[in-house]
């Protein structure tokens, strides 16, 4: 998945003098790896997205990724850049050059398209390489493609030759480069084609707790980083009749944050050096909610909350609300057009702050993508919630027929929120 767009070329036009830092990787004596940023032991407690950075100090994370570089020299609002603010609240950055995919129209056959991109990644590595945040080079994300099985051994030739342009240009950080997934022939092709990376990053979701066996078993002796994990994808789920994916409720979604950072970090045979939770944002992907650490809104949602507590073994202050059950007869249901539905929550809140809920009748998305590219907001639905008191909702179906979803958005008042949703059909 995905963040970012490819950078324009005026992204890398001069190359930045800064105070540089030094990233090593060192196999202890007992075996297991780590990572030394300016000599010291570092394990990535990191997040993928580049908003609400000091929150994310408050929480105990120490890094975040990019999948581009094209908003790293951005003013913000406050006139700072983003890495200036990475600076300032010492947070270490993985810097994701993004190289071109396949499907959208590059040919890894062609010689001239190849070198333009190398002659790209030169001179980005060039303008970053002294910046004093910098912690890995992200050298590409899901370059196979994400449903690929690695074998296109073009695509790992490719990444042999820039990853070895990187280390003639910068030789005091590590490459990474992130795939989708740990599926065994993919990274035996990887290992047989593309030996100067330092650092496997791997994007899972379902499977995401044992990517290190998985790795092991494929006989990776290198680290590496679980570069995107959080609820089971919308691949991975159950479907409704009329094929409708089943979102992981808000609570359970934060429960699969936490599983996974503490197993993969503590079953992982000394492999794996830090993770980086997706996303630390909001995104279209599915539905609004699916993947994001944030309501739509901006809050913080539950899953934040649990990442807070796997890095650092304290709850945070505030903690946001919880659904702990939401009852409909829309759940999974086919109902006839303008049909009269009831929904309740069971929410509570740690802090015993005053709760409100808003309910949404929301289009089931029809621009579903591949591998985190941009899809287009479905429409919500006017004149639907008839009436909401409390915890309890009432109203009636859309007119239309067609597939939706009902959405619960709980909110404390005091930043945090939970959202959950169900499916439902108009026939």
């Amino acid at each position: 998945m995905s963040l970012s767009s490819p950078v324009s070329p005026a992204a890398v036009a001069a190359p930045a003098v800064q105070p540089s830092s030094k990233v090593a990787l060192e196999r202890r004596a007992d075996g297991q790896w780590q990572l030394l940023r300016n000599g010291r032991p570092f394990v990535i407690n990191g997040v993928g997205g580049q908003r609400h950075l000091e929150l994310l100090v408050q929480m105990g994370g120490n890094s975040f990724r990019t999948w581009g570089a094209d908003d790293l020299d951005h003013k913000g609002p406050n006139g700072k850049s983003l890495l200036d603010q990475a600076r300032e609240l010492d947070l270490a950055v993985t810097i994701g050059i993004w190289l071109q995919h396949e499907r959208h129209g590059f040919n890894y056959s062609d010689p001239a398209q190849l070198e333009k991109q190398r002659e790209y990644v030169r001179g980005l590595v060039r303008r970053y390489r002294n910046e004093p945040s910098l912690l890995v080079w992200g050298l590409g994300n899901e370059m196979e493609g994400p449903t690929a099985d690695g074998r296109d051994t073009r695509i790992w030739k490719e990444l042999q030759v820039l990853a070895q342009i990187i280390k003639q240009e910068d030789p005091n950080h590590p490459v990474m480069t992130v795939i989708a997934g740990a599926g065994g022939a993919k990274v035996k092709a990887l290992m047989e084609n593309y030996t100067a990376i330092d650092i496997l990053g791997v994007n899972a979701y379902g499977s995401a707790a044992g990517v290190g066996k998985a790795l092991q078993e494929a006989g990776w002796q290198k680290p590496f980083v679980l570069t995107e994990f959080g609820p089971v994808g919308a691949w991975e789920v159950r479907h409704t009749s009329w094929n409708a994916p089943i979102e992981q409720s808000s609570q359970e979604k934060a429960a699969n944050y936490y599983s996974t950072q503490k197993m993969v970090m503590e079953d992982s045979h000394g492999t794996c050096i830090g993770s980086y939770a997706f996303v630390w944002g909001n995104k279209q992907e599915t539905t609004s909610t699916w993947y994001g650490m944030f309501a739509p809104t901006g809050e913080k949602m539950p899953s934040i909350d649990a990442m807070s507590y796997a890095w650092t073994g304290k709850w945070p202050e505030n903690r946001s609300p919880r659904i702990r059950k939401f009852t409909t007869d829309l759940r999974e249901a086919i109902v006839k057009p303008g049909q009269p539905f009831t929904g309740l929550l069971e929410a509570t809140d740690a802090e015993k702050d005053t709760l409100t809920v808003e309910w949404t009748v929301v289009a089931e998305s029809t621009d579903r993508r591949e591998g985190g590219d941009d899809e287009a907001v479905p429409p919500s639905i006017p004149g639907c919630i008839t009436r909401s008191e409390g915890l309890a909702v009432a109203g009636v179906a859309p007119t239309k027929t067609g597939p939706y979803r009902l959405f619960a958005t709980v909110r404390d008042g005091k930043g945090g929120a939970s959202i959950d949703n169900v499916p439902f059909l108009v026939k």
